[in-house]
């Protein structure tokens, strides 16, 4: 039978069992949450005793079930599938990296409606939004995951929106889980990054959000034509990217400085978008932007889509004429592509679940 799954926070669950508890009573659960030493209410040593019983009835301590993980070859990535209250299931993604520490690669969606042509996610379709607790309970899953394994490093040190769904489609509880990352993790504001395809009307939004955090914004961009782009990624919206290059001034004005920057990701297709005028027209589009900040990624092959990883020769050349034109190049190293967890191959329904199970 399937649970039905209450829209309450746990938060405000709680405020309605008990209305007359002090306010830092919740604070202390949050605490508790984050600190490693509790595995469940009845460690929360900080509530009175009835306080704790009661809970532990009403409430769950973690609102995502264990379904699987799965290990890569090297031990550097892990990616697990959780289980929600309601019977879903949605893919989150552990990353070492270059600091010997850990990344969270979290989604914010079960599916996705973005229709990008690439993605496996996309597949599904849109199941619904994560709750602020289910995004949140990423982290405490892999704070838990690593605390069982003491011989390789603790610190979760960043975390990307680059795993299931759209974030900007799912605006408030996305927020909400950031916001309490930053206020009880040590985890800094420039080392969690939003990744979007671009909804225009939520970037809008955050520009004016006095409750937004001052975390990084990193924009799917995959074409610099406007047609091209929309083959790509269906959903682009007419002139999206003057809109967008409009928008990244705004953002520079309101929000940005030397460490939040926009950073537009570029994923490669073999003879799709990887040709030396695209590489000329990206160039071009980036540079009347407020940021010339760019990521390319190299394609991780999915299952059924007609798709290739461009070629390393193509690659480069492509990042040596960004550069020749004064911009910042990163290449995004491509990591968990034998347990499927790499960039745009997260894809879980019930079926593959049990196929793997």
């Amino acid at each position: 039978m399937e649970t039905k799954l209450s829209l309450l926070s746990r938060k405000e669950q709680f405020q309605q069992l008990f209305p007359s508890e002090p306010s830092y009573r919740w604070k202390q659960i949050e605490t508790a949450f984050f600190d490693g030493h509790a595995n469940g209410w009845q460690d929360v040593q900080t509530l009175p005793k009835s306080v704790r019983e009661g809970v532990e009835q009403e409430i769950l301590w973690m609102t995502v079930e264990t379904e699987q993980v799965y290990d890569s070859k090297q031990s550097q990535t892990f990616k697990a599938i959780l289980k929600t209250r309601d019977g879903l299931f949605f893919e989150t993604v552990l990353m070492e990296n270059r600091t010997g520490q850990w990344t969270i690669c979290v989604s914010s969606q079960i599916g996705c409606a973005m229709r990008c042509s690439f993605c496996a996610t996309g597949t599904m379709g849109l199941k619904r939004s994560l709750l602020s607790d289910e995004i949140v309970d990423q982290y405490r899953f892999w704070m838990s995951f690593l605390k069982a394994r003491p011989e390789i490093s603790q610190r979760i040190s960043n975390v990307v929106f680059m795993g299931m769904g759209e974030p900007m489609a799912n605006y408030e509880n996305v927020k909400q889980a950031i916001r309490m990352w930053l206020t009880y993790t040590d985890i800094g504001s420039t080392h969690i990054t939003v990744s979007t395809v671009g909804i225009l009307t939520q970037l809008d939004r955050l520009l004016t959000d006095p409750d937004w955090p001052s975390v990084r914004i990193a924009i799917s961009l995959h074409s610099a034509n406007q047609e091209k782009r929309r083959e790509i990624i269906p959903t682009t919206v007419d002139d999206f990217l003057v809109k967008l290059a409009d928008w990244s001034h705004r953002y520079a004005e309101t929000l940005g400085n030397r460490k939040h920057h926009v950073t537009y990701e570029y994923l490669l297709l073999n003879k799709v978008n990887d040709g030396l005028d695209e590489a000329k027209e990206l160039a071009q589009f980036i540079r009347s932007t407020s940021s010339g900040k760019i990521n390319v990624i190299p394609y991780n092959p999915v299952p059924d889509k007609p798709f290739e990883r461009s070629q390393r020769e193509c690659i480069d050349q492509f990042k040596n004429i960004l550069v020749l034109a004064g911009l910042d190049v990163t290449e995004r190293r491509s990591m968990g592509n034998d347990i499927a967890a790499a960039c745009g191959q997260l894809v879980t329904t019930k079926k593959n679940v049990q196929e793997r199970s």
